[in-house]
């Protein structure tokens, strides 16, 4: 079993003797969600007068710097990625995988893994993007032999070479995708750890003894492989958008050591640079392991071509992005840390908009969620573009009937996740409960009231939520065989957009409609 050497172990195991070190720079992103654009401080599209006033952050043409000058700072480096390079702009509306597998195969990626986004338009699209792209994509935790579209394609691990040094690359994926995206029939997903373990077994028979998991399964996840597989040198994390660091708001130290295991992660949307330098021994133990996610703001110039290029392919986007819907005093507040565990401003803004569409065909209550809501709006003039950006799925209002029971139960849903971040917590209109995070997982709910009446499980309720939700995904199974379902109502995105026209100024707010014990 290799094992991490402290620095004083290490020197004296070398103490009279040749030690032949390997030293590499492992430069990683996740989560970049079709942000080819510089983005503002609430991860939303930013203005080109703020962008030149140097307000914005991230963007593929500082990117290309980034890594240029990175990769100038070792003679030794990989570019990763970590999942959910699809979904979250107009970008990846119109272009689908395309333009992410032009700007990777640009910046040089070694290779990626699928995040649940990239099947958020079923197999046919992920596969689209495989036979785009110039690196592998990885998955190990699936089994898609039943998917002609990607059986014998793709792949669960591979091994590429650096200064004559074979390095696995192993990929992880949510095992919940199933009920995250659209994967399709033919696709199963399996437990995190024993595939890794598996994989890992598997390259170190065939000699390979540094080994990199790509994870888009999110922080705690990575915690759990690393405390339970053995021969996992680095874990290079996405899927919960977590910051590693030093910095404000970072979730833990970069990198965080579990056992043997270095596990890293560089937030989301192209905001930093991962940038991590291991030493190996000979044996593959990992000596030393060190680095901090680079911010990539305006001190980093853009490239020129690279702007010009993602100018061009935005071009079709620009009659859509720029019209005016509202003009709003106050940023509304769309950050995941909110809206996945509380009521939050936009929440309130996107099920109050729901709710008052279908309100005259019978409908109680909305039910919007949290995951579906991707970004934050600053103040000022509110774009059709930021909307897109803040509901980029293109879902459409779904109606429904349930009994009392099963809204019951689907709060519950909502909740069981809430210290995870799970992005299936109920953001409500119609309707107010408390739940209690401290209970065990389907016994957390209480003082739900309907219009301000109590609950009553054995009276039917008229609802509305977005097609993802009553089709089951984030785990509301529950919705799948609700009464009278109609899922082919209007755009989520222009339903919002229009209650703010119809509701301007808008000025956003928060209530007691959710309260957490």
């Amino acid at each position: 079993m290799r094992r991490i050497l402290t620095a004083t172990a290490a020197l004296a195991l070398t103490t009279g003797m040749a030690s032949a070190e390997y030293s590499l720079t492992i430069l990683h992103t996740n989560d970049v969600h079709a942000r080819f654009e510089p983005i503002s401080k609430y991860d939303g599209p930013c203005a080109a007068e703020d962008n030149t006033a140097g307000e914005c952050f991230g963007g593929t043409a500082r990117m290309v710097n980034a890594v240029e000058a990175a990769r100038a700072r070792s003679d030794n480096t990989i570019l990763v990625d970590a999942g959910d390079q699809f979904q979250g702009t107009l970008f990846y509306t119109y272009y689908k995988g395309k333009l992410a597998a032009e700007m990777m195969n640009m910046l040089g990626y070694d290779g990626m893994t699928v995040g649940n986004h990239e099947f958020d338009d079923g197999p046919e699209v992920l596969a689209s993007f495989m036979t785009a792209i110039d690196f592998p994509i990885l998955m190990s935790n699936a089994d898609v032999s039943g998917e002609p579209l990607l059986a014998d394609k793709l792949a669960k691990s591979t091994v590429i070479e650096r200064s004559g040094e074979k390095i696995g690359l192993i990929g992880l994926t949510p095992q919940d995708t199933d009920e995250l995206a659209s994967p399709g029939d033919n696709v199963t997903f399996s437990d995190p750890i024993a595939a890794i373990q598996e994989e890992v077994d598997k390259l170190t028979a065939e000699g390979v003894n540094k080994i990199i998991v790509l994870s888009h399964s999110g922080y705690g996840v990575d915690q759990a492989v690393a405390e339970g597989t053995t021969g996992v040198d680095v874990i290079v994390g996405g899927h919960s958008n977590t910051l590693l660091g030093s910095m404000e708001r970072s979730e833990g130290p970069y990198p965080t050591m579990v056992g043997q295991t270095a596990i890293v992660s560089a937030y989301a949307y192209g905001k930093y640079l991962g940038e991590l330098n291991v030493t190996f021994d000979d044996d593959g133990n990992v000596t030393a392991a060190e680095g901090v996610p680079v911010l990539i703001d305006a001190s980093v110039e853009e490239d020129a071509a690279t702007v010009a290029r993602i100018a061009e392919m935005a071009a079709p986007l620009e009659e859509i992005r720029s019209k005016v819907v509202a003009q709003i005093d106050q940023a509304i507040e769309g950050d995941r840390t909110f809206c996945r565990a509380e009521v939050c401003e936009m929440g309130v803004l996107i099920a109050d908009a729901m709710l008052d569409r279908v309100k005259d065909q019978g409908i109680d209550v909305a039910i919007q969620n949290g995951g579906g809501i991707r970004a934050s709006i600053d103040a000022g003039d509110v774009t059709m573009g930021e909307v897109l950006t803040v509901l980029p799925f293109q879902n459409t209002l779904s109606t429904f009937r349930v009994d009392g029971a099963t809204l019951l139960a689907a709060l519950e849903n909502g909740v069981s996740q809430v210290e995870e971040g799970g992005g299936r917590f109920p953001q409500v209109s119609g309707m107010s409960f408390a739940f209690d995070a401290s209970a065990d997982p389907g016994s957390r709910v209480s003082d739900v009231l309907i219009g301000g009446v109590p609950l009553d499980p054995a009276k039917t309720y008229g609802v509305v939520s977005n097609n993802y939700v009553r089709n089951g995904g984030d785990g509301y199974e529950m919705f799948k065989s609700a009464a009278d379902a109609y899922d082919f109502g209007p755009d989520l995105a222009e339903v919002t957009a229009e209650y703010l026209i119809q509701n301007g100024p808008y000025t956003p707010f928060t209530d007691d409609r959710i309260v957490a014990k």
